[in-house]
């Protein structure tokens, strides 16, 4: 769910943005985001991938599933990274329309990709929560129940 939405009830184009950001970080990551901060327990998918991404150490977020399979294309990985990670971006106005996603998707270069700035929810400790269990073990849920109320 996009930060603007989550905290004050704004909806746009950029929110859908976002969530596909975060659908596209699990995808090539093979982590699933488990809400903004894993409830207290961790950073957020968002926070962690970010943090790894300025260190340097993009190539350790590769889902293990797909490390070291023949298939592995190093610069898609890192393309759909950098691309996740304009998505998620804490400021709805920095985050990618949909259509140019869609056109950086296709393209083979990042060298014309924008910096990614901070994503949003990026506070938590790092302590190598995501490195210390598995990412196929137990999983936490942790959701936001909403509803409408019919006159």
């Amino acid at each position: 769910m996009a930060p603007e939405y989550a905290m004050e009830g704004i909806y746009s184009v950029k929110s859908d943005v976002y969530s596909f950001g975060v659908i596209l970080l699990e995808m090539i990551t093979g982590i699933k985001s488990l809400g903004f901060h894993l409830c207290g327990k961790g950073p957020s998918l968002q926070a962690y991938a970010w943090n790894i991404w300025v260190q340097g150490r993009a190539l350790e977020l590769i889902d293990p599933v797909m490390n070291g399979s023949d298939s592995l294309d190093i610069d898609q990985f890192l393309r759909c990274l950098h691309i996740g990670l304009l998505c998620v971006q804490e400021d709805a106005s920095d985050r990618p329309i949909i259509s140019l996603v869609i056109q950086m998707l296709k393209t083979k270069s990042i060298d014309d990709l924008h910096t990614p700035k901070h994503p949003a929810f990026s506070v938590g400790s790092f302590d190598d929560h995501y490195e210390a269990s598995p990412r196929t073990s137990t999983s936490m849920q942790c959701f936001t129940a909403s509803y409408l109320a019919t006159p």
